[in-house]
C-alpha cells in the first residue's frame, strides 16, 4: 500500500513541495509579523500601565484584530500538515534521515500543540470578541491574560524552530 502511495504521489513532488514551502513560510511569517508589529507594542503598553482606561480599549482591539489575522496562519498550518506527509512519500523518505527525524520532531513535538492551543484560544472557546459579547468580561480579561502569555511564550519559539526547520530542509546540514 506504501508503494502504491509512492507511485501515485510521486510525479506531483515538485508541486507539493511547492504548496509545503509556500504554506510553511507563511504559517510563520503571518503570526511573526502579526505578533511582532501589530500586537507587542500594544500590549507592552498595557503592561507598564495595565489601568490606564485609554489603553484598555485598544488592547482589546489588537487582541480581537490579531485573532482575526492568524486566520491566515490557521489555514497554512492544515496545508504544511497535508503537503509534509505526502512529500514524505513522494521523496521516499524512511526513518533514520537525521534533518527529517529532527524536523518532524519539533513539528509533531512544538508546533502541533502550540497550534491546538492557539486555535482554541483564537477561533473557539478562548474567542476574545465573543467572550466580549457574551458580557463575561471577567472570563474575557482572564483570557487576554492567558492568551498574552502563551504568546510570549510561544512566539519567539515558533520564530526560533520554524527558521531552523527551513535550514533543515533546504541546507539539511545532519
Amino acid at each position: 500500500m506504501l508503494q502504491f502511495l509512492t507511485a501515485v504521489v510521486s510525479p506531483y513532488y515538485l508541486y507539493i513541495k511547492f504548496a509545503h514551502v509556500t504554506a510553511a513560510l507563511g504559517w510563520i511569517w503571518s503570526a511573526a509579523t502579526a505578533y511582532a508589529y501589530y500586537l507587542l507594542p500594544v500590549m507592552k503598553a498595557w503592561r507598564r500601565n495595565p489601568q490606564d482606561p485609554e489603553i484598555i480599549p485598544v488592547r482589546n482591539w489588537a487582541v480581537e484584530r490579531f485573532e482575526e489575522a492568524v486566520i491566515y496562519e490557521h489555514v497554512f498550518f492544515p496545508i504544511v500538515l497535508v503537503t509534509g506527509p505526502l512529500m514524505y512519500l513522494a521523496a521516499g523518505f524512511r526513518p533514520g534521515v537525521a534533518w527529517m527525524d529532527l524536523k518532524l520532531l519539533i513539528v509533531i513535538g512544538l508546533f502541533i500543540p502550540i497550534e491546538v492551543m492557539d486555535y482554541y484560544m483564537s477561533h473557539f472557546g478562548g474567542n476574545k470578541r465573543r467572550i466580549r459579547a457574551s458580557g463575561d468580561m471577567q472570563r474575557y480579561e482572564r483570557m487576554v491574560h492567558r492568551h498574552w502569555w502563551f504568546m510570549l511564550v510561544t512566539t519567539p519559539a515558533v520564530m526560533v524552530y520554524g527558521l531552523l526547520i527551513v535550514l533543515l530542509a533546504i541546507a539539511k546540514p545532519i
